[in-house]
C-alpha cells in the first residue's frame, strides 16, 4: 500500500509539474506577443486605400489599419532601400554607416556583427527570429563564393532562420538563399557574379534585346534571366534562379510555414515583400487585375499575400496576440528602369498621396510612408499624428520586453505605437550619407545640397537645392512654399540640432 501511495504521489507530482510547465508556457506566450514586420518595397503613402487611394483598393492592408493605429507621420529612415532597412534592423541612423547606401548584389554584409540589432535583441528575449523575402543588406565578405557557405548573413545579426532573395529582383545573383546556402544550386553549374565585366559567351539585354519580354528604360541591360535583363553579370546557377512570377508565392509559402512551425513559441518575423519594386512581374492570377498596369497588379498581389498571412494567424488563434507593423522602405516611383506602362497606365492614381517628391527625394514623399501597427484586444484602433520612425522599433520593443538597450539612435515610442499616446519622437533626421532632411513638429527643414534638382531618369524632384528650404507642413503639406527666409531663427536652431545629433557619440 505504501509503495502504491508513493507511486500515486509521484504520478500526481509529475502531472502537476507538466501542468505548471504548460501554465508557464502559456503565460510566456501571453507576456511575449508574436511580432511581425510586414515591409513593402517602394510602396507610396497614397498606394493604400486606408490612406486615401481610390483607384487601387487594398482591403487586406486596410485590415491592419482597421484593427490598429494608422500613423499619418510615419517614416522610413531614408528615401532609398538599403539605408532604411539598415536603420530598421540596427536602430541606427544610416548616415552613421558609410556604406549604408544602395548596395550592389554582391556587396558584403553591411552590419557590424558584434552590435545589437532588432533580431538579436528579440532572440535574447526568447523569440525565434526569422527573415523571409527581400534582403539587400549584403551577404558574406568581399570575395564571397556563392557556391559555398554564405556567411556572414542574416543569422550573424540575430536571425535564427532566413529565406531571402540575395539582393533585389533587378540585381544578380537571381537566387534565393536559405540560411547559409543558395537554394536548389547544382554543384555542376556553379554561380559566378561580377559587377565589372561580363563573362565570355553570356548574352545581355544590351546585346540581345530580342530575347527580352520586358525592356529596360534605363540601366538594367546586363545579364538576361527569365526574359528580363538585370543590373550586373551572372553566369551559371541556372537551376537555382528564381522565376519572377512565382516570387510572391515562394515567399508567402515560406512565411506561412514559418508561422506554422513556430506557433507554439514567441516568434519575430521580418516579412519583406518585393512588391512593387521593379521588375514588376505579377503572377498570371494578378496580371491585368488593377487596370493600372503591372505596378498596380503587383500591389494587389502583395495585398492578397498579406491577407493570406492574416488568415493564417486567425486560423491558428494567433491573431489576438500578434503585433503587426506594416510599412514601406521608401516612397513610390513609377519608371524605375523598365518599360512596364507604370506611367502610361497610372491614370488618376496618386502614389505620392499628395506629398511632394518620391523615391530618391528629400521631399516628403521620399520617406513619409504608410505605417500601421495592430495588436487586437490591446491596441485601440484609431489614427495618430505622432512622429514615428521604423528605426524606433528596436528601443520600443526592448522597452516592452524589459531588455537592455545598447547605444542607439532608436527611441522608445511604444506608447505611441500602441495608440496610448499621441507623443512620438520630438525630431528626426531623414536621409543617408550626404543627404539630409530634418523633421520637427510641423516643420521640414532641408539644408543646402549640391546636385540635380530633378532626377531625369525617374522624373522625380530630388529636393536638392543650394539654398535653405523650410516648409510648414501644417499649412503646406505639398511643400510648395519655402519659408526659410521668414524664419532665420528656426534655421539656426535646426542646423545646430542636426549637428548635435550627427556628432552624438
Amino acid at each position: 500500500m505504501k509503495k502504491l501511495a508513493v507511486l500515486c504521489l509521484c504520478v500526481l507530482s509529475f502531472s502537476a509539474c507538466k501542468v505548471n510547465k504548460k501554465q508557464q508556457s502559456d503565460s510566456n506566450a501571453i507576456s511575449k506577443p508574436n511580432i511581425i514586420v510586414v515591409y513593402l518595397d517602394d510602396l507610396g503613402y497614397g498606394d493604400v486605400s486606408a490612406y486615401g487611394a481610390t483607384e487601387l483598393m487594398t482591403p487586406n492592408f486596410d485590415r491592419i489599419a482597421k484593427n490598429g493605429v494608422r500613423f499619418t507621420n510615419g517614416y522610413a529612415s531614408s528615401p532609398t532601400c538599403t539605408p532604411s532597412r539598415y536603420a530598421l534592423l540596427s536602430g541606427q541612423y544610416p548616415f552613421r554607416k558609410q556604406k549604408a547606401k544602395i548596395l550592389k548584389g554582391n556587396a558584403p554584409l553591411l552590419f557590424d556583427i558584434d552590435k545589437q540589432t532588432l533580431p538579436s535583441m528579440l532572440h535574447d528575449a526568447g523569440y525565434f527570429t526569422g527573415v523571409i523575402g527581400k534582403w539587400h543588406l549584403g551577404l558574406g565578405n568581399e570575395a564571397m563564393d556563392w557556391n559555398g557557405e554564405i556567411s556572414p548573413g542574416p543569422r550573424a545579426i540575430g536571425f535564427d532562420y532566413s529565406y531571402i532573395m540575395a539582393s533585389t529582383n533587378d540585381r544578380v545573383p537571381s537566387v534565393y538563399v536559405q540560411n547559409e546556402a543558395v537554394v536548389n544550386l547544382d554543384p555542376k553549374d556553379p554561380i559566378a557574379v561580377s559587377y565589372k565585366e561580363n563573362f565570355e559567351g553570356q548574352v545581355t539585354g544590351k546585346t540581345h534585346p530580342e530575347l527580352l519580354k520586358m525592356h529596360p528604360s534605363h540601366g538594367h541591360n546586363k545579364t538576361i534571366h527569365n526574359g528580363i535583363s538585370r543590373i550586373g553579370y551572372m553566369k551559371g546557377g541556372n537551376s537555382a534562379r528564381f522565376i519572377d512570377e512565382d516570387m510572391s508565392d515562394d515567399f508567402l509559402k515560406e512565411t506561412l510555414a514559418f508561422v506554422d512551425t513556430h506557433k507554439d513559441e514567441p516568434f519575430f518575423l521580418f516579412y519583406s515583400l518585393h512588391q512593387p519594386h521593379v521588375p514588376r512581374v505579377p503572377h498570371p492570377r494578378f496580371a491585368g487585375t488593377s487596370g493600372l498596369g503591372p505596378r498596380g497588379d503587383v500591389i494587389l498581389e502583395a495585398d492578397w499575400a498579406v491577407g493570406q498571412l492574416l488568415d493564417k494567424l486567425k486560423a491558428l488563434n494567433l491573431d489576438k496576440n500578434t503585433i503587426i507593423v506594416f510599412s514601406s522602405d521608401n516612397g513610390p516611383v513609377l519608371d524605375d528602369g523598365y518599360h512596364d506602362d507604370a506611367v502610361e497606365k497610372n491614370g488618376d492614381h496618386t502614389p505620392k498621396g499628395g506629398l511632394r517628391g518620391g523615391k530618391y527625394s528629400l521631399f516628403e514623399a521620399g520617406s513619409h510612408v504608410p505605417f500601421m501597427v495592430s495588436w487586437p484586444d490591446t491596441v485601440k484602433p484609431g489614427v495618430s499624428d505622432a512622429l514615428v520612425c521604423q528605426m524606433d522599433l528596436l528601443a520600443s520593443f526592448a522597452g516592452m520586453l524589459n531588455q537592455p538597450l545598447e547605444l542607439t539612435d532608436s527611441e522608445n515610442v511604444l506608447d505611441a505605437l500602441l495608440g496610448k499616446s499621441n507623443q512620438g519622437r520630438e525630431s528626426l533626421i531623414l536621409g543617408q550619407n550626404g543627404l539630409t532632411t530634418y523633421r520637427k513638429g510641423n516643420w521640414a527643414f532641408i539644408p543646402p545640397h549640391k546636385g540635380w534638382k530633378l532626377n531625369k531618369q525617374v522624373n522625380i524632384e530630388t529636393g536638392r537645392d543650394k539654398n535653405m528650404q523650410l516648409f510648414d507642413l501644417s499649412a503646406d503639406r505639398g511643400q510648395l512654399k519655402n519659408v526659410a527666409k521668414d524664419h532665420p531663427e528656426l534655421i539656426e536652431t535646426f542646423s545646430a540640432e542636426i549637428e548635435a545629433i550627427v556628432n552624438k557619440k
